[in-house]
C-alpha cells in the first residue's frame, strides 16, 4: 500500500521536476497528517506554503519555473503564472540575456504578493500563445518577441532573439508584422527588421 502511495506521488512528481502540492499528495493517499512525518524525514522538502519537492529527486536548470507555476494556484489548485519575457527568450536559447529574475505573466485578477527573485507582468496569455514544458507554460516565440518589445529589453537583445527566431524557424516575419502591438512596440520591430533585410541583400550581393 505505502509503495502504491509513494509510486502515485512519484508520477505526479515525476513531471513537475520533483515538485508536487499538499493537495496532490493528498491524492496520492497521503493524508495531511502524513506530510509533517515526511518532511521531518527528510524524504519531502518544503519549498513553500503548501508546495514541496522529492529530497532524492536529481535537479534540474528550470526546476524554480516548476516552483512559482504551482505558487501561483489557483483555488482550484490551477496554475496561472506563465513564464514569459526575458526567461522566456532565455528557456527558448533566443539571445544571449541572462535575466537576473524569473519573469511571470499573471492574470489582471492576480492578488498574490510579487515573491523576491520574480518580476510580474499582468496580461492575458491565449492557449495558443503558450507552451507546455515540464510542469509549467511558457510563452511560445511569437508572444515572447512581442512581450520582450514591449517591455524594457535592449535593442541588441531584441534584435538577436528576433533573427535566431527567424533562422530556426520559429516565427515567420509575416506572423511579427501582422501582430496587435503598441506603436512602441512597432517600431522598434520594423527598425530590427530592416536592418535584417538590409544585412540579408548584403550577404546576397557577395
Amino acid at each position: 500500500m505505502k509503495n502504491t502511495k509513494k509510486q502515485k506521488l512519484f508520477e505526479v512528481a515525476s513531471f513537475q521536476q520533483g515538485y508536487f502540492t499538499a493537495k496532490q499528495a493528498v491524492g496520492a493517499g497521503f493524508s495531511y497528517r502524513m506530510h509533517t512525518h515526511y518532511k521531518q524525514s527528510g524524504d519531502w522538502l518544503e519549498i513553500d506554503r503548501g508546495i514541496f519537492r522529492l529530497a532524492q529527486f536529481p535537479n534540474s536548470p528550470d526546476e524554480d519555473y516548476v516552483r512559482w507555476s504551482l505558487w501561483s494556484r489557483d483555488r482550484n489548485s490551477e496554475p496561472q503564472a506563465i513564464i514569459s519575457h526575458e526567461s522566456a527568450l532565455c528557456i527558448q536559447n533566443l539571445s544571449d540575456v541572462m535575466p537576473s529574475k524569473i519573469h511571470l505573466t499573471i492574470p489582471p485578477g492576480f492578488r498574490k504578493k510579487t515573491p523576491k527573485g520574480c518580476v510580474i507582468h499582468k496580461g492575458r496569455v491565449s492557449i495558443d500563445e503558450k507552451e507546455q514544458r515540464e510542469g509549467f507554460f511558457v510563452t511560445n516565440p511569437l508572444r515572447t518577441i512581442l512581450d520582450s518589445a514591449e517591455a524594457n529589453l535592449s535593442m541588441d537583445y531584441l534584435g538577436q532573439a528576433i533573427q535566431e527566431a527567424y533562422d530556426k524557424g520559429m516565427i515567420q516575419i509575416i506572423d511579427i508584422v501582422s501582430a496587435e502591438m503598441s506603436e512602441k512596440a512597432r517600431k522598434k520591430i520594423i527598425t530590427i527588421l530592416k536592418k535584417m533585410k538590409s544585412r540579408q541583400g548584403k550577404h546576397d550581393d557577395s
